[in-house]
């Protein structure tokens, strides 16, 4: 039976990406080791994981996690607070396909889809 589901994502710099998910995005680090080269964030339910990859090329980097989450505009509101850019193509608002969503993008081009059922 599956109960959970953790994306790896690539990241060049551990230490960018570490603040970027602390301070724009209010996750905290999991674990209490700090293995080389690997970052494990989480918030709420979700956990995210990261993999080293220095010579990732963030402008062709398609790695893509779709979050879905309750008090969508509560959360857009609080990232907007903390100065969270907002993707250009992906500002809050309702989908034909019955989900209210907005999108942002990490350090290394990781599309983060925040999404709500209507």
């Amino acid at each position: 039976m599956l109960t959970a589901i953790h994306p790896k994502l690539p990241m060049r710099d551990k230490q960018a990406t570490r603040e970027f998910y602390t301070n724009k995005l209010g996750f905290k680090e999991f674990g209490s080791a700090d293995f080389d080269g690997y970052l494990m964030m989480e918030k709420d339910q979700i956990q995210l994981h990261f993999f080293e990859f220095k010579t990732l090329d963030p402008q062709v980097n398609y790695g893509q996690v779709y979050i879905r989450t309750q008090g969508i505009e509560e959360l857009y509101r609080t990232l907007q607070e903390r100065n969270t850019a907002i993707h250009p193509n992906g500002k809050l608002q309702i989908k034909p396909w019955g989900q209210k969503e907005f999108s942002i993008l990490d350090p290394d081009n990781n599309l983060l889809t925040f999404g709500q059922n209507l």
